[in-house]
């Protein structure tokens, strides 16, 4: 379950609440892929130290820990909840490093569709005029100067036809 932005800020200091506020919706956008990994790598850190400082609390009420330190002020819930935060802004971040990272291979997709219909296209087209005669010495093909014969498409089953046609009759009889 998410915290709203107001208890996030009851519950952390004021560099935590500005480092976590920037993985909100409209600031997370305006972030480059470098500066998500620098937060990510500081969230990363306070989320595990928020966690070892939970576990111990956890442990003290129990009476399996010495208390460290000075001690924290309230309950165990405190850092418990310092770390989802944490943790809900690592997901944040994670979230949009994916997004990023589809967007870019998406873009990367295109350009190389692109590309391919240019080398498909371009396959079609005849880069140089053909060759013509050339002043080879020796034999050399000539084209006949006969009319070549074209059947028309009326009489091309017609032969065929023409036979069955005749067989039919012949097995009638």
């Amino acid at each position: 379950m998410s915290l709203p932005s107001k208890t996030e800020r009851s519950l952390l200091s004021y560099e935590d609440f500005e480092t976590v506020r920037a993985t909100h919706h409209p600031a997370i956008y305006d972030l480059s892929g470098k500066e998500l990994q620098s937060l990510k790598v500081r969230l990363r850190e306070e989320r595990d130290k928020s966690r070892v400082l939970a576990r111990h609390r956890q442990r003290e009420l129990r009476g399996k820990a010495e208390p460290r330190g000075k001690g924290f002020s309230g309950p165990a819930e405190h850092p418990r909840k310092r770390k989802q935060i944490f943790a809900a802004a690592l997901k944040r971040i994670n979230n949009e490093l994916d997004r990023l990272r589809k967007l870019e291979a998406r873009a990367e997709h295109v350009d190389a569709a692109h590309r391919a219909l240019a080398l498909h296209r371009a396959k079609n087209f005849v880069h140089h005029p053909a060759p013509g005669d050339t002043p080879r010495h020796g034999m050399q093909p000539q084209e006949s100067s006969r009319r070549r014969t074209k059947v028309p498409p009326s009489k091309i089953g017609s032969i065929s036809q023409a036979t069955k046609v005749a067989q039919a009759i012949r097995d009638s009889k």
